[in-house]
């Protein structure tokens, strides 16, 4: 499988943490959002919305969308499961992972900020402004849905939690302030101890800056 990814891609971070936890054997093939290769004629005729991640599986055909896909790995591959095997508690994740994906993510990438700036004059302050509100509206539900870990679903990891990390990780860099938010920050901090998740690191990808 050949999965194409920008390092600091929230999306993309989240299939790089799955393809881990699950050993999925795989290759990064970079796409530079900075260098607008994701618009290049080569990308698009593979993925139209010129977004990344986007996956190459073995006989050729793509899939994009990160839901999608790990929708699709967890029916299709074997290793670690990433949804409980109880219906409801399986819908309960989904429910979290819908948050971050539907609510929180959408209205914070790249190309929302870049539309902010160039488009609508937005400065820094104005920007920032908005990008920690909507992180702070959509992490202080989810904060209150939580257990007490150390993974979002008590003891197994699940998609919540390769979701979750990448959005924090996105939050601090913004300089959300991360200590209202005492669950959420646990759990990613544990999350932050395993393999799967130290791998998948933004600053430990091939295309990061060195």
């Amino acid at each position: 499988m050949e999965l194409f990814s920008y390092f600091r891609s929230s999306a993309a971070y989240r299939l790089r943490i799955a393809f881990n936890l699950k050993g999925i054997e795989h290759q990064i093939r970079p796409v530079n959002l900075l260098k607008a290769e994701h618009k290049s004629e080569e990308y698009l005729a593979m993925n139209p919305q010129g977004l990344v991640p986007a996956l190459k599986i073995n006989d050729g055909r793509v899939l994009t969308q990160s839901t999608a896909i790990l929708e699709y790995i967890e029916a299709t591959q074997s290793g670690q499961a990433l949804l409980p095997s109880d219906e409801f508690e399986a819908a309960t994740v989904r429910s979290w992972v819908n948050q971050i994906a539907c609510d929180i993510h959408p209205v914070n990438n790249l190309r929302i900020l870049k539309y902010l700036s160039n488009e609508l004059g937005a400065d820094d302050d104005a920007k920032n402004t908005w990008y920690k509100h909507w992180i702070e509206v959509g992490f202080s539900a989810l904060e209150k849905q939580l257990g007490d870990g150390p993974f979002c679903y008590g003891e197994q990891v699940t998609l919540a939690d390769v979701y979750l990390v990448p959005q924090v990780y996105n939050a601090k860099r913004f300089h959300v302030d991360m200590s209202q938010f005492p669950k959420i920050s646990a759990i990613v901090d544990h999350c932050n101890t395993l393999d799967a998740f130290i791998q998948a690191m933004p600053e430990n990808q091939q295309d990061a800056p060195k």
